[in-house]
């Protein structure tokens, strides 16, 4: 992205009609944002409100919570928070779906054995076809957007299957609508931010999985899992990151000493720890619409004050190449001219 076609204040370019920049150079979620907390009460959650939820169900079931691991700070920091911080009975529980880095499990492995919790690990290739897929229509689909119908969608049926009342995820204050008990598993579809990205995905599932008998029951949205799952089994879903007052900044030391955590050699953000697929949808994001979900989690994490401008811009730079998108979409029979 160019520097002059990226809002001055956060880091989302422009991207008519959904974002547009003002003549000062601000976009217009920005904008929103200041005209919002002028009517905000600056209430946040705070950990004391954590608490409550999870003593309503501590020492009622077998396992307190389901915590999903992805073997990253943000996830394993959870895991340990559970653990630790809380004293509750957590099971772990992994998904791999054909694309998960050694670095990630062995962060698991480490973490899981280390705190003594119960591990469940599912590995499956169902959802390979349906990657390559979006890769060979040419389809705009964000390839996270599914995934992350499918692990949701897991997480609720293990969770039924225990009778596990609360779903416990990685997911930071950038990932947060606010809301103190995730009641949508994910980003705000409808918001301009996400708009063309929903309405790309929304159009593969609906037309593109039509020829694919294995995907016949698959949810077409995070609505549909939520809606499934409220009729088999409850299950809310937190994650301390949105009411602690601290960040990577304190936890990642804490999971390193303690658990042995080591981040990747390479991970799109920097940092980050996420799967090898996550290189393909990130480059096809950045084709697609100029960005990822990773610029606008960012932008909320600097608009909050809970990280600058420059350290976003930093973390976003690109660091792969096409050699590396196309040892991966081999996997998917796909090849990157």
């Amino acid at each position: 992205m160019e520097e002059q076609n990226i809002c001055k204040q956060c880091i989302m370019p422009e991207h008519k009609p959904d974002i547009f920049l003002n003549e000062s150079g601000v976009c217009n979620i920005c904008v929103s944002h200041q005209n919002m907390k002028k009517f905000d009460d600056n209430t946040k959650p705070l950990e004391t409100d954590f608490l409550k939820i999870i003593n309503k169900y501590k020492g009622k079931h077998k396992y307190d919570c389901l915590v999903m691991c992805s073997g990253g700070k943000d996830s394993t920091s959870s895991l340990y928070y559970m653990k630790k911080r809380y004293n509750l009975n957590p099971l772990a529980f992994t998904f791999d779906h054909g694309f998960e880095t050694e670095e990630a499990l062995e962060n698991i492995r480490k973490a899981v054995d280390i705190l003594n919790v119960d591990f469940l690990f599912f590995k499956s290739t169902f959802m390979k076809d349906m990657f390559s897929k979006i890769l060979t229509s040419g389809s705009k689909a964000v390839i996270c957007h599914p995934c992350s119908i499918w692990y949701m969608d897991l997480a609720f049926d293990i969770a039924a299957r225990y009778d596990i009342p609360i779903i416990v995820a990685g997911w930071t204050k950038g990932q947060s609508t606010k809301q103190e008990v995730m009641s949508k598993c994910g980003c705000n579809i409808h918001a301009p931010e996400f708009k063309e990205m929903a309405q790309a995905t929304k159009k593969f599932m609906e037309e593109e999985l039509n020829d694919m008998p294995k995907y016949k029951y698959f949810p077409l949205s995070m609505e549909e899992v939520l809606k499934r799952a409220n009729k088999k089994h409850k299950s809310i879903v937190v994650s301390p990151h949105w009411f602690l007052p601290f960040g990577p900044e304190v936890y990642v030391d804490i999971i390193k000493k303690e658990l042995g955590w080591k981040a990747p050699k390479l991970s799109y953000p920097a940092g980050s720890t996420n799967c090898d697929l996550n290189f393909i949808s990130v480059h096809n994001s950045i084709k697609h619409f100029g960005y990822t979900h990773y610029h606008v989690e960012a932008s909320k994490l600097i608009r909050e004050g809970i990280i600058t401008r420059e350290e976003a811009l930093s973390q976003l730079k690109i660091n792969f190449d096409k050699k590396l998108l196309n040892d991966i979409a081999e996997k998917l029979n796909y090849h990157f001219e």
